[in-house]
């Protein structure tokens, strides 16, 4: 989890309901500030790695390589910004094992901001989803959308990955696209199937997505003065941010198209006739 000292009230209480149920705790620590963790009793026992301004996906590429989690059946790779008075992880973990999950999220409270994607949401009458039906908007799901954002799809917030999925994913990390944007839609290659089956959203265990952006100090929830902000930084860092964030997408998608013009002998499994 990339961890900054001023969201530590909310990561010890996400730590908390982790710790009784035997994970291993690993801190990416964006600000660079260990010391104000040490006051925490479990902090000691935790791995602590600590680069400036980096991002999850940087830290994940460097420091969850597959060889090195091989051990751990999953992995939760998660933002700090997150509420999870209504999650277990125990019960979360079963669902995710009876249902065959390669990879997951606990669904979000409609409550939550910076919801992008419907079928992330909770339904309240289901346990899990693997899909979600939407006529309004530019994206329409129906029973014949076989891929994201309708089926296949988590969202990068709160990705949970089994050991299989994530040999895969870690490799579809670019090393030099720190923003992760763009991956979301391809995750479904490493669900070690038929993604439509392996990839789902569990609803009976669900988060809050605070949207709390840490990068650049701007708080989607916090900041009333956006002047205030450009002037401190001397920039617009957030939208600097997005600037970069929107280039590396279209980074990742072209060379995503390019591998797959090089590998004359892949067959898309999703690719409809």
């Amino acid at each position: 989890m990339p961890v900054g000292v001023k969201q530590k009230q909310n990561v010890d209480t996400i730590v908390q309901k982790f710790l009784s149920e035997n994970f291993t705790i690993i801190l990416f620590h964006y600000d660079g500030n260990l010391d104000g963790w040490w006051d925490l009793e479990w902090s000691k026992k935790a791995v602590h790695i600590a680069a400036h301004n980096q991002t999850k996906w940087w830290f994940a590429k460097r420091f969850l390589h597959p060889a090195i989690v091989s051990m751990y059946d999953y992995i939760f790779l998660w933002d700090e910004d997150l509420g999870v008075e209504n999650f277990h992880p125990g019960r979360y973990l079963d669902i995710v094992r009876s249902e065959g999950f390669e990879i997951s999220q606990p669904a979000l409270d409609p409550n939550s901001t910076g919801i992008h994607h419907r079928i992330t949401v909770r339904n309240r009458m289901n346990i899990f989803h693997r899909r979600v039906y939407e006529v309004r908007g530019s994206i329409k799901c129906s029973d014949d959308s076989e891929g994201p954002p309708c089926s296949g799809f988590v969202e990068g917030m709160a990705p949970v990955f089994s050991r299989s999925a994530w040999h895969c994913a870690w490799h579809l990390i670019q090393n030099d696209l720190v923003h992760g944007w763009g991956m979301d839609m391809k995750l479904g290659y490493c669900a070690q199937g038929d993604r439509t089956e392996k990839v789902g959203i569990v609803d009976s265990e669900y988060i809050v997505h605070q949207s709390i952006q840490t990068l650049g100090g701007a708080s989607a929830t916090k900041v009333s003065n956006h002047e205030e902000t450009v002037k401190r930084h001397g920039v617009d860092v957030r939208s600097e941010i997005r600037r970069q964030s929107s280039i590396e997408l279209q980074k990742f998608k072209e060379r995503w198209e390019q591998a797959v013009k090089d590998d004359e002998s892949w067959v898309d499994p999703f690719s409809k006739v």
